[in-house]
């Protein structure tokens, strides 16, 4: 099981990334799949997810600037952010949680769902 992410990098602020989280070893279409982010010196936090029926929930930190999908065919989640401010600089994850329904909540992933290796995405002012 892996769930392997990428697209990180630097960028200014007002720019754009895209990155992008492939799953393998298991099928990803029953999970719900979400991004989560960890600034220098602060917490986890949830980003967004995107649940089995294919309904995204956003952070208010992102909403309005940054949007979720699922590439069913690749069997990946992708987060595009636009208009990046200093305030997105983390190491972003992806993970996977089998427990979602129709419903996600970025609140609902443990510890022990499946989680990415994380990929640094730098904002410069």
């Amino acid at each position: 099981v892996q769930l392997q992410a990428s697209g990180g990098g630097f960028v200014q602020a007002g720019g754009s990334l895209r990155l992008s989280c492939v799953a393998s070893g298991f099928n990803s279409n029953y999970y719900a799949l979400g991004w989560f982010r960890q600034a220098p010196g602060k917490v986890r936090e949830g980003v967004a997810s995107i649940s089995v029926y294919d309904n995204p929930v956003y952070s208010d930190s992102v909403k309005g600037r940054f949007s979720i999908s699922r590439d069913r065919a690749k069997s990946a989640v992708i987060l595009q952010m636009n208009n990046l401010t200093p305030e997105d600089l983390a190491v972003y994850y992806c993970a996977a949680d089998p427990d979602q329904g129709r419903r996600t909540r970025l609140t609902d992933y443990e510890p022990d769902d499946y989680w990415g290796q994380g990929t640094l995405v730098t904002v410069s002012s």
